[in-house]
């Protein structure tokens, strides 16, 4: 791997090597203490974080690396062109890992890097995110060709990181959104794998083994909270929706959650919840990726 901007660039093989990393280095840290030794990466945020910036920096740090937060000191891209800004960088850097709001921005800038640049969300995409995801469902429901997922919520970059991760690991994915908030035709076509899209979250969920969902208004959406809420209003995730599921369903959530509004506060505190799960094993893939990208 020479990035990390999209799951679709990965082979099956990548992400159960990613996969087989994260368990090392979650369970041998000590080992691991030294990979990074001397090398420096840059966190380029234009969103907020809580998860992603701890995660990569404190994973960064215990493998004996650096880790730069620059939000505004830099001024990108407005300030310098992206293709500047990224040669600039290769010199200095071991690596980039970029929030921001456009894709093609992270595709220009990764077009001129000569060091590995690593999504860590866009609007259209979130992998670090997904392939996390995966590995905790993998973790607790083994073979992830046996799984049946349901996504409940908005057609967003969360949702199209998981057609496209769960197309490679051919995990089955059945998606139940608004008719205004789809996930993209262009993904799901390109992705392909067993997937389904509906309006339907009651059918979306038969027979599945994970329920997940998503806020509805996502970050640079505010203005459109109101009417995402009309919008959304029959696709909470609560405890009469998650019946509907099999027994031994899984609730998960990438977080931050909007309590009250996309899933019940019961739901997400309740024993199916694994949303916290999901959280930690952030750490864990992502230090996963920093080794195998460098």
């Amino acid at each position: 791997m020479k990035h990390l901007l999209s799951i679709k660039d990965l082979s099956l093989e990548e992400i159960e090597k990613i996969f087989s990393l994260a368990e090392d280095v979650r369970d041998n840290p000590e080992r691991f203490r030294s990979s990074l030794k001397q090398k420096v990466f840059a966190l380029i945020f234009h969103k907020p974080s809580l998860r992603t910036r701890i995660s990569f920096e404190v994973g960064i740090f215990q493998m004996g690396g650096k880790a730069l937060y620059l939000e505004k000191e830099i001024g990108f891209p407005e300030r310098e062109a992206i293709k500047d800004i990224a040669r600039v960088l290769s010199v200095y850097l071991h690596g980039v890992i970029i929030r921001t709001f456009s894709h093609q921005l992270l595709l220009e800038f990764a077009a001129y890097s000569q060091i590995p640049v690593i999504n860590a969300l866009s609007d259209l995409l979130h992998p670090c995110q997904v392939l996390s995801d995966l590995f905790t469902i993998k973790q607790k429901k083994g073979d992830l060709k046996k799984v049946k997922l349901a996504y409940i919520g908005d057609g967003n970059n969360v949702c199209h990181s998981l057609i496209y991760g769960c197309a490679k690991t051919n995990t089955s994915l059945s998606i139940a959104t608004p008719a205004r908030y789809l996930p993209s035709s262009k993904i799901v076509e390109e992705a392909g794998g067993k997937v389904e899209i509906g309006n339907n979250p009651q059918e979306a969920v038969k027979g599945a083994d994970v329920v997940y969902t998503d806020v509805w208004t996502s970050m640079g959406k505010e203005k459109e909270r109101e009417e995402r809420k009309k919008e959304f209003s029959g696709f909470q995730v609560n405890e009469d929706l998650l019946k509907k599921a099999k027994p031994d369903c899984l609730l998960m959530h990438c977080l931050p959650a909007h309590r009250g509004e996309e899933v019940t506060d019961q739901v997400i505190e309740g024993k199916q919840s694994i949303v916290f799960d999901q959280a930690e094993n952030r750490l864990y893939v992502q230090k996963a990726i920093l080794l195998l990208i460098n």
